[in-house]
């Protein structure tokens, strides 16, 4: 089992940057690729980017690339989610997931936080 918690969502500008947190207890943080998913209101939720265990290699959906940055560090057992440039449609409940192996849909991940809400003002 993992459990997830993330931090740091709040009320923010629009051209403004937050940073992400997701804390991670439980079996062996390093071992897991970590992602983060996002959910506006009445919309699905959506992939936004992934980091493999050692932290070389990361993906991310063309809705966030060159704006948000994910980043993990192992020590710490902590992934994060740096973004910047953020616009009135990042605003969402942002969840952090792990999985065993990487994927791009919800389904693709076992565990899951609670999330925390972004919201962006115009």
């Amino acid at each position: 089992q993992v459990q997830l918690v993330e931090s740091g969502g709040g009320l923010v500008q629009a051209g403004g940057s937050l940073r992400l947190s997701c804390a991670a207890s439980g079996r062996s943080f390093s071992g897991y690729v970590m992602a983060w998913f996002r959910q506006a209101p009445g919309k699905e939720r959506e992939f936004l980017a992934y980091i493999r265990s050692t932290g070389y290699t990361t993906y991310y959906a063309d809705s966030v690339k060159g704006r948000f940055t994910i980043s993990r560090d192992n020590a710490k057992n902590t992934v994060y989610l740096q973004m910047n440039s953020l616009k009135f449609e990042d605003t969402a409940v942002y969840y952090c997931a792990a999985d065993r192996t990487p994927g791009l849909v919800v389904r693709g991940y076992d565990y899951w936080g609670q999330g925390t809400q972004v919201t962006v003002s115009s």
